[in-house]
């Protein structure tokens, strides 16, 4: 499981390479990408970066174009499957959700009944 900051910028390489296995990225084109909240910098976008390559969800590969430094992303299994694990997340999060509701529905209806029966 990603943290927060991971899953940030997992979805923000995700959508940089664009359906695409590798992709040439500079660090400011992903720092653009993250939310202004997070206060992210090049230095803790190239740390996480960094570990999320560790737990093999891209291969990441420094380079210089023109002085400017520039990532050739290559993404692994876990790095293409990211999006159907993320929306697997949210469907479960959603049954567990609709189920908690129903619950509820079918404990208010059954002690309505049991007041019903009692009273």
């Amino acid at each position: 499981m990603l943290s927060k900051q991971e899953n940030e910028i997992m979805r923000a390489v995700y959508e940089l390479c664009g359906g695409r296995e590798s992709c040439l990225v500079s660090p400011y084109e992903i720092v653009s990408m993250l939310p202004v909240r997070g206060k992210y910098t090049v230095e803790k976008v190239d740390r996480i970066l960094h570990s999320l390559e560790m737990d093999d969800y891209f291969d990441l590969l420094a380079s210089e174009r023109k002085g400017e430094k520039m990532y050739v992303i290559t993404l692994h299994r876990n790095g293409i499957a990211y999006r159907r694990s993320e929306q697997q997340i949210k469907r479960s999060i959603v049954f567990k959700v609709i189920l908690s509701v129903m619950g509820a529905v079918v404990t208010f209806a059954v002690g309505r009944l049991l007041v019903g029966l009692f009273s």
